[in-house]
């Protein structure tokens, strides 16, 4: 009776925890599997990321395939740990940018200069000091690498959650505040949920354009440094060098078979979680699925071990951090008074700054160069400018009709997904032998024929940020001009060209400026000891950083930092503000 009584006991409190969805499923044992599996790599990798420095010379860089999963790995742990990063850049520098005018005159134009400097220039200034920081570790190359990953992902999810920061739908905002939402509220509830799917698409494309730069990130060589960390992207510099195109196709093969598995275990269920926060009135008709997002759904021991995050994180949204009080007629006038003699103060403190920098960046060019020197890289600017335009305007007419029909179909884009970050992720380094072999064996011009290089890998943010406006469109919107019967070019003026312009505007403006930073790597290619150079900006700052040439890489940067903050003043930024005032979906 008593063994009786024990089994009756032990079954009531197993029925009780099954009811409770407490006791593990089958979908709490795969989750848990990726989960381990997930983690076991990321500490292997990290361990290696940490091993002595002298390593790197006693095991160099070899064209095995049986070593490509180790280097896919570093290479993955890499780019994570830099997307990483660049998201709290994303969170903490936009929102700064967009609720403080302020703190935007410094941002914006710096963000403006930053995307403009290539990740050369930055290697230039930054593998010397993280090596230093971790001397005798392969530690310091690592952030080096990290670094140089993050400036060439950092710039564009800035810019997204910057516009759509200033883009919310006025009456959602004042709804918000007639609910008495602190700005903290507002914030989590409002604005970032707003932001998250244009958030969302362009942190795949940071992602895959980090893939661009991966091998100057990994194959590092600045004067007489040079480094080789283990990964593809040193897999694929070596691999040029000795002509191996066997060696090429293992990168790529890997490469797409990391793409596919991070898209299927990580962006895929994130774009299907993200659909929720689609800003429309109406239920949508399609809605992008996820295998590992439904599994995650049904999991049971999962969801209950993380009800303690998701509480506090409800109780922390309750928290008022700020809150507006009316002042009296007398007392906001001389607020504004002393806001105006702030904004005057802050914009002064701003030119003395930017006057001191630029003084100190000339006295320093100036003590090897002369103002002759200077003529060159205007010169030079001024093709690589034109080159930019003409590449910017012809993908815009390929990749927006493109992107707007992707975007509009979610089963589409849901299968177009993983084969546009691949497209995106697949560096214009591999194509730079085949463009080499073309141009030498017809006579053609390298000047003209290598200029498509640049575009190859920043047209993917015209269609990124396209597709994310496609997919966030309200469904009442599209309803309402089937309704009207808008056809033709009609359709495209007045409904779908407004609706994804403030995302267009972003991917065009992140795509110009990746494409001056590309131009370093496209305006001088090399297979085997072939070497093509086309005269730009780009090939003059390559040339100077394989040197060691200091003053003239400032020199270079500084040309290319003042060409894409004029291009950005006198054509995105008015866009911008045309984009923020007159096409928001209110």
């Amino acid at each position: 009776m008593v063994f009786l009584s024990n089994d009756r006991g032990a079954h009531s409190a197993l029925a009780a925890l099954t009811r409770n969805r407490i006791l593990p499923n089958i979908y709490d044992l795969a989750a848990f599997s990726l989960l381990a599996a997930v983690a076991v790599l990321a500490f292997h990798g990290a361990a290696g990321m940490r091993s002595p420095l002298e390593g790197l010379a006693t095991t160099p860089v070899a064209l095995d395939p049986i070593l490509l999963p180790e280097y896919a790995l570093r290479t993955t742990l890499r780019m994570f740990a830099a997307i990483i990063a660049s998201l709290i850049f994303t969170f903490v520098v936009a929102t700064l940018a967009a609720k403080s005018r302020r703190a935007e005159m410094i941002i914006i134009p710096a963000l403006d200069i930053l995307q403009s400097v290539p990740v050369l220039g930055f290697l230039t200034f930054t593998v010397t000091f993280f090596m230093g920081l971790f001397p005798g570790s392969q530690l310091g190359a690592e952030c080096a690498a990290i670094f140089a990953i993050f400036t060439s992902q950092a710039w564009n999810m800035a810019f997204s959650f910057y516009q759509s920061l200033r883009t919310v739908p006025r009456d959602l905002d004042e709804v918000s505040r007639g609910f008495g939402l602190s700005s903290w509220q507002r914030f989590w509830r409002l604005e970032a949920p707003f932001a998250t799917p244009g958030l969302v698409w362009n942190t795949m494309m940071s992602m895959s354009g980090g893939w661009f730069f991966v091998v100057a990130s990994e194959a590092i060589t600045v004067g007489d440094t040079t480094v080789q960390l283990p990964g593809l992207g040193s897999w694929l510099a070596l691999a040029i060098k000795e002509q191996d195109f066997a060696a090429v196709a293992w990168a790529v093969l890997a490469m797409a078979i990391v793409i596919g598995l991070y898209d299927q275990l990580l962006f895929r269920p994130i774009v299907a979680w993200a659909d929720k926060f689609r800003f429309e009135q109406t239920a949508g008709q399609q809605k992008p699925h996820s295998w590992v997002y439904g599994l995650i759904r049904r999991t049971r021991l999962l969801k209950y071990l993380s009800a303690p995050f998701a509480w506090l994180w409800n109780r922390l949204l309750l928290v008022r951090l700020s809150h507006t009080r009316r002042a009296a007629p007398a007392r906001r006038r001389d607020a504004q008074a002393t806001t105006r003699a702030v904004d005057y103060a802050w914009l002064g403190l701003i030119i003395a700054i930017g006057t001191w920098g630029a003084w100190t960046a000339v006295s320093y060019v100036g003590q090897s160069l002369s103002l002759s020197d200077v003529w060159d890289p205007l010169g030079r600017g001024l093709v690589t400018l034109l080159r930019v335009i003409v590449l910017i305007a012809v993908a815009s007419l390929i990749w927006v009709p493109l992107g707007v029909w992707i975007g509009l179909r979610p089963a589409v884009a849901e299968r177009v997904q993983p084969i546009a970050q691949f497209l995106a992720a697949f560096p214009a380094n591999v194509l730079f032998p085949f463009a080499v072999v073309a141009i030498v064996a017809t006579g053609a011009n390298a000047d003209i024929w290598l200029s498509p290089l640049m575009v190859l890998g920043t047209q993917w943010y015209i269609l990124f940020n396209v597709i994310a406006g496609a997919s966030a469109f309200p469904t009442d919107l599209r309803e309402v001009s089937s309704v009207y019967q808008l056809r033709s070019w009609t359709w495209w003026r007045r409904v779908m060209l407004p609706g994804i312009f403030p995302y267009y505007v972003t991917g065009a403006l992140t795509a110009s400026g990746g494409s001056w930073n590309a131009s370093i790597v496209a305006e001088v290619v090399s297979w085997g000891d072939t070497k093509l150079e086309a005269y730009g900006l780009g090939s003059y700052i390559a040339k100077a950083t394989e040197t060691g040439d200091f003053p003239r890489v400032i020199l270079g940067i500084a040309v290319m930092s003042l060409f894409v903050t004029l291009f950005n003043r006198t054509l995105w930024r008015p866009l911008y503000v045309f984009a923020e005032r007159r096409l928001r979906l209110d």
